[in-house]
Formats: structure tokens, sequence, C-alpha cells
């Protein structure tokens, strides 16, 4: 179809433009229409451009106009599911009805978001499952699979999206048989791919993003040769995912499951091989016991202070490892399903070895501690080379966009992580009115945030704002242990004074169900840790307080941090100015972000740490917040809540 014409980007934007048309209660923002004609001249110039988009601002409009009517191929990538599901039922047909257009839309998932006929098959021929709740959420999976034209999970309710039956009813890039697989002209997988490749605009996530273009799977890293402009929304969370799937990591999980794997393709394939099952079950055992090896609680560990009984463990997994394979390797031609266990255990066996041996400073070790599992890491000291390297690889128009990208308007710490030295930038503020609408609090004398009294000097200190908003809080804590401490303190303080208002805590449900509850509720506390600092949109009444507990410095025990930190102070720079302060702030801004989400939301952020007064880098913190009145007076900051409730 033909593309509509228009006089420029700023008519489409105008108060009386298509836009404005089509969606009620549509008002013209000059920030939106400045973002819109910068992604229309990236896109025409074929460049890279990295915008700060305050909340309020509307970047999902102001990217997908101009893409759209640039034509070409596009692909949007966006940081989770939940908003890449957003972008393709809602934002994208909105645009597209508001500019006259008809355009070919996809929806692209990983694979463990698709029902695979193999893996279902086998399972329901196998019928050993671990508990009657899955045995009846299987049945519901093999209707699901017989009538939807998609297999996408999301598409079946009933299932809990979390719920222990679906990595039996999923294909994983591992155990995937690809061109092999009996069932594959029926693949969801491969159907949901091939729509993508005729699709003029495909919606993605970054994991699938990184983990398909970097790993060379089928699917993004076939788009984008054919693609003129990709587009990441929620682009701070970038350094992270890229950092995870431009290094390398295996887990207990994985061998426990390539284990089971090879036991059931050995009954039906090589029943008269009983040394294969037997060396499964010892493989299996010894990857169990390298997670007893570690420490009970979960944690993140460096290679460095890993103990002898933990190399002990590994080295006897290794070897029962080499067996087990050696054992695939005789048996492997019986069957697609033990040549893909083969390779498998190949694979899991190159990783281990990479693990143990890699020490050339490229790549910082460490292991990731689960209550049942462990995960083997391997993360670059930099991703800034090899993300670039793809983008010079790939000359087309690249957009990355989010509300938290810059320290007051300062792109430096994003763009040297990225790796984007030649990047256009743009810092745009929010349309709201943040010195009328939000007041910033820090109450006078809090303990500094180490101290064993801290958390319950918050729950203290926020009490009386509690009280004032009518409940309608959301309290974000920096750790789980201190969220825990702080529900458990709250709940006896609404006991004890008579506060009844309804207690909500990460962890007692789903997080959307949570939300859900929240909204409807309209007087609930939240507390919730660093799921809920961002992707959460409350609007209107039922959400006028924000506490956030401490400044959001990333704990510098933390293995792949201390690497890095250890590696600037090295060089002869200040770690602390370069890399961890921008990094809190960029976190402080995506808390502080749950406040303000529309015009006529009114509230206050209580900061709850006194480096932010006392510190002589707290000024460099609030001035990178949005621009709201300050305050140290609880009067004034009751005063102002009462003001909003009334």
């Amino acid at each position: 179809m033909p593309l509509p014409t228009f006089p420029d980007i700023e008519s489409v934007f105008s108060e009386n433009g298509p836009i404005s048309l089509a969606v009620a209660g549509f008002s013209s923002r000059s920030q939106q229409t400045e973002m819109a004609q910068a992604v229309l001249d990236a896109i025409s110039k074929n460049s890279v451009i990295v915008i700060e988009a305050g909340t309020g601002t509307g970047k999902t409009f102001a990217y997908l106009a101009p893409a759209i009517l640039s034509g070409g191929k596009i692909i949007v990538s966006t940081g989770t599911k939940t908003l890449q599901d957003q972008l393709h039922a809602r934002d994208i047909p909105v645009m597209l009805k508001a500019l006259g257009l008809s355009l070919e839309v996809a929806l692209l998932k990983g694979r463990a978001n698709y029902i695979c006929h193999y893996h279902l098959g086998r399972t329901l021929q196998e019928g050993r499952l671990p508990s009657r709740e899955d045995a009846a959420y299987l049945a519901l999976i093999a209707r699901h699979a017989e009538h939807s034209t998609s297999g996408d999970k999301a598409g079946l309710v009933e299932v809990p999206e979390d719920a222990g039956i679906w990595p039996f009813v999923t294909s994983t890039r591992e155990n995937c048989l690809g061109s092999e697989c009996p069932n594959h002209q029926e693949c969801f997988v491969l159907e949901a791919r091939k729509k993508a490749m005729q699709a003029d605009l495909v919606v993605v996530n970054h994991h699938l993003f990184f983990a398909d273009v970097m790993l060379k799977d089928e699917g993004v890293a076939e788009l984008l040769p054919a693609c003129n402009t990709v587009i990441f929304d929620e682009a701070h969370q970038l350094p992270e995912i890229a950092s995870l799937f431009l290094g390398e990591a295996v887990g207990v999980g994985q061998m426990v499951e390539l284990a089971r794997d090879a036991k059931i393709e050995a009954a039906i394939s090589a029943k008269d091989f009983s040394a294969l099952p037997e060396s499964a079950t010892k493989f299996e055992k010894c990857a169990r016991d390298l997670r007893l090896a570690a420490p009970d609680a979960e944690s993140r560990l460096s290679f460095a202070s890993l103990d002898k009984a933990f190399f002990a463990a590994l080295s006897s997994l290794q070897q029962s490892l080499d067996a087990f394979l050696g054992l695939l390797e005789l048996q492997a031609e019986r069957s697609e399903g033990l040549a893909n266990c083969r390779d498998r255990a190949f694979d899991i066996l190159r990783k281990l070895k990479n693990w143990i041996s890699d020490d050339s400073g490229d790549y910082v070790r460490w292991v990731e501690v689960y209550s049942q599992s462990l995960q083997l890491n391997s993360t670059p000291m930099s991703i800034a080379k090899l993300f670039a390297d793809q983008i010079e690889a790939r000359p087309k128009s690249w957009i990355f966009t989010s509300a938290t990208l810059s320290m007051k308007g300062n792109f430096s710490h994003y763009l040297e992580q990225m790796g984007l030295d030649d990047a256009q930038t743009l810092c745009l503020d929010s349309p709201f009115d943040y010195p009328s609408q939000s007041l910033l609090y820090v109450p006078e004398a809090l303990p500094e945030p180490n101290r064993r009294e801290h958390t319950e000097a918050v729950v203290e200190s926020a009490l009386p704002l509690i009280r004032a908003s009518g409940g309608r809080a959301f309290l974000l804590f920096t750790s789980l242990k201190a969220m825990r401490l702080a529900h458990e303190l709250l709940k006896a303080r609404f006991a004890a004074e008579g506060m009844d208002f309804p207690v909500l805590v990460q962890g007692e449900g789903a997080k959307h169900a949570m939300l859900d509850a929240f909204r409807q509720l309209g007087n609930a506390v939240l507390l919730g840790s660093q799921s809920f600092w961002e992707g959460v949109d409350v609007r209107g009444e039922a959400l006028s307080l924000v506490v956030i507990d401490k400044l959001p410095f990333a704990p510098p025990d933390d293995p792949v941090l201390s690497a890095r930190i250890e590696k600037i102070n090295r060089e002869g720079g200040n770690a602390f100015m370069e890399f961890q302060l921008p990094h809190a702030v960029l976190t402080l801004k995506q808390g502080a972000g749950r406040l303000i989400r529309s015009e006529t939301d009114t509230g206050v952020l209580m900061i709850c740490d006194p480096r932010l007064i006392s510190k002589s880098y707290g000024r460099k913190i609030w001035q990178s917040l949005p621009p709201m009145k300050r305050t140290r007076a609880l009067d004034e900051a009751v005063e102002f809540l009462k003001k909003g409730w009334a």
C-alpha cells in the first residue's frame, strides 16, 4: 500500500493531525514532535541516535510514526514480553489506523514461548510429571496446541507463565531437533519466524534480539540483513542484557535437563544399552553435587572466592560428563534425539572447560547460586567493542530510547558502555509540571544506610506519609532482605496503630496480578525490590507516595562490578564517578519515575538516604531527577499529600 503523504512530521502530531483524530484525549507535545523529527532524520541518514525522553513524552508514537512513514523493514525491540504484547496489540494498530496504513506486523518471541509439538507428544507418551497439577495443565496445553494458530503460551491464561510444566512442552536452543524433527512442518516457532520474515514491522524483545544475533540462531539474525531500521525501546536495559548474551553461561539446570532427555531417548531408542541411562544418572548426580558444594544461600561468587570443595565437585562433574559424552557418541546414530543429546553434551563440556581455563582477563568468571540450581558465568569485562562491531557490520538506522539514559543530560556513561562513540544524542524533558505535581522529601536525622537500624527508621519515617496519603504507596527497596524486614515491621505498626491499609509484598503473587490488586484496592501499600523499580505504570489516585530506602548503588562485592571497578581504577580512572554513580543515578531515575505517570497525578517521592544531602555527589543525583520541589520538613510533605488526597 502506498504511504500517505503529510506536509511534514510536525503535522502528524499537530492538534488537528491524524493522530489527534484517531486517539481520544491526544494533546500535541513539543517534546514528542521533536523526538519524531530526530528519529525521522536518523532514519533518512542511516545514522545512530540515543534519545532520553522524559515520562509523558509519548516516545512510542514518536518513534513509530516516522519509522512507519519512512518505509522499509523495521524491527522494534522492547524491554519485556509485556511491553512487546502491548506494542503489537495496541500501540501499532492505533498508529496504523491514524496514518491510514495497513502493514504486515509480526510478533516474534523466544522459542520457550511456543508449544513444541515434539516435546508435548513425548511428554504425553512418557506421562511422568512432577505433580498432579502439572498433569491437569498438560491436558489444557495439548488442547491449546490443537486449536491455536500461534502456539504462544501467552494465549493460554489458565496455565501460569511460571508453571513447572512448561519446560516439558517447549523447546530450547539445545534440545530442538531442527529440520530432523518429525513435527518440523507444523512447528509454531518456524511459523512465527516465517511471518516475521514476511512482515514490514517485527516486534521482538531485547533477550531474543541478543540471544539470536549473538548466537547466530535463525530468527532475528535472519531478519537484520533485510531490515532498514532497528529501534530499542527501554534501551537502558541493554548494557546488562548484552553482557549476558555476549558472554557465556552453563548451568546445573541445563545439565539435569540433558540427563533427563538422554534417559527418555535411551528408553525409546537404546533399550539394550543400560550403560547410557546409568551414566546419565551419575552425570545428573554430579551436577546436583556441584550445587551442594556452593553456599546454601542465593548469592553471586567470584572465581577467586571458590573453595577446594567446589573445584573438587567441578572436577568430578567434568569426568562424569566426559564418560557420558563417550557413551552418547556410541549411540548417537540410533535416533535424532540421541544425536541431539550428544551435541548438547559436547557444548556443555566445551563451556565447562572454557570456564575453568580462561584467565585472559577479558572476561569475568563468576558463579550465580540459586535455591535449587547454579550457573557458571563468563561475562565480558566490557561490551563496547563487541556491540559496536555488531552495529558497524550492519549499516542501517539504529534508534535507542528510554526515559533514563543520561545523568543531567550527559550521556557519556551510556555511550561508553555500549560503544556508541559517534552516536547523536537528544535529551527531552518530561512535559509534566513536576514543580506543582510533586515533592521530593528527604527526612532529617536518618541513620546511615549501612546501619542495622536503617530499615526500621525508613518504616517509622514513612508511616506519617502513608497515613496522610491514605495508603496508596509504593515502598521500593534496594535488597530483598530489607524489603522482607520492612514488611514485618510495617504489618506490626499497622496493627499497633489500627491502620487498615492492605499490604502487598513482592513474591506473594505474579507481578501483574499484584499491580492489578493494587489499582483495584485504591488504598494499598506495596513493597517491592528490583523488579518493581521499572516497567510499572500506575496512574491516577491509586498511587501518591513512592518511598525509596537507599540510593541504588550496586553492591561492590558483585563479582562483575568488582572486576570492572578494579579495571577502571587500575587504568587511572575514577570508578565511582565514571561508573558507580552514573549507574545509581539511572536506576534511581527509574524508581522515581513510578510516581508521576500523567498530567493529573500528584504525589511525594521520599528518599530515605542522608547521602543525598551529606555527600558532595548528592547534588549531582537530585539534579538528575525531575525538577520537583524539595523539602526536608515532614509537615510540608504531609500537607502536600493531604492536599492531593483532598
